[in-house]
């Protein structure tokens, strides 16, 4: 254990997220996501909600400033309706440690995918909550 550190961020998760450079993404994919169907670089975070791990990353890790949309989430195809409780729940989160983020974009699911093979990794979570994937975008840590 360290401290400061919550202990859902695993070694191995520690190495991805410090080891990922300003622009790269990475997916928190709910439980139903083909991981590693879209990317080799695959963690498993089994049992964990994503607004639970977005609590645990986001102060690590800094958004992308840079971008209109440092965060994205996947539309719902056509035909489905969103739960806007997911969006709320995983923005309790982000708000802890990002107050004034950009609103999340919803990306076209194919798109999402495109997205996903190109990510620096995608963290496979027990989320159950339908289209409960996210992707952050990474920035530049300011100097301390």
């Amino acid at each position: 254990m360290l401290k400061g550190i919550s202990p859902l961020i695993t070694p191995e998760l520690l190495s991805i997220l410090a080891r990922m450079g300003h622009g790269d993404e990475i997916v928190l994919a709910d439980a139903h996501f083909p991981g590693e169907t879209f990317n080799p670089r695959v963690l498993r975070a089994d049992g964990l909600k994503i607004a639970d791990l977005l609590s645990a990353i986001l102060p690590l890790f800094e958004l992308d400033a840079y971008v209109a949309h440092p965060l994205a989430m996947m539309a719902a195809v056509p035909g489905d309706t969103l739960d806007p409780l997911v969006e709320e729940g995983y923005l309790k989160s982000i708000h802890q440690s990002n107050p004034s983020v950009a609103p999340i974009e919803r990306v076209e699911r194919f798109a999402f995918y495109e997205r996903a093979k190109s990510a620096f990794a995608v963290v496979m979570t027990g989320e159950t909550a339908k289209y409960g994937n996210i992707i952050l975008k990474k920035g530049v840590t300011p100097i301390f």
